[in-house]
């Protein structure tokens, strides 16, 4: 069982940064692949970014690409969203998820309760 924990979400104007962060227990972190997911008010869960079990290798939807980066600690059984250049779209419910897949949430076992982000015009 692991549990994912998100904390960094709040109040930021357009054009500012944020940076999330999902700490997870247990020892087997690095056994999975970590992803971030947004679910904005009468919207479905969007994927965002994903990152494979060594850090190796990332994902980004087209949203996220170039201004969101995905990192992970496996020593500190973290993983990171740093987001850039914020948009008021970005404005969501953000939730970190373990397990075996990349953009799917149903590739997901474990998730987070979610952090708000909300972008000021």
């Amino acid at each position: 069982q692991v549990q994912l924990v998100e904390s960094g979400g709040g109040l930021v104007q357009a054009g500012g940064s944020l940076r999330l962060s999902c700490a997870a227990s247990g020892r087997t972190f690095s056994s999975y692949a970590m992803g971030w997911f947004r679910q904005a008010p009468g919207k479905e869960r969007e994927f965002v970014a994903a990152i494979n079990r060594s850090g190796s290798t990332t994902y980004y939807s087209d949203s996220a690409k170039g201004r969101f980066t995905i990192s992970r600690d496996n020593a500190k059984n973290t993983v990171y969203l740093q987001m850039n250049s914020l948009k008021p779209e970005d404005t969501a419910v953000y939730y970190c998820a373990g397990g075996a897949g990349y953009a799917r949430p149903s590739e997901y076992d474990y998730w987070g309760q979610g952090t708000q982000v909300t972008v000021s015009s």
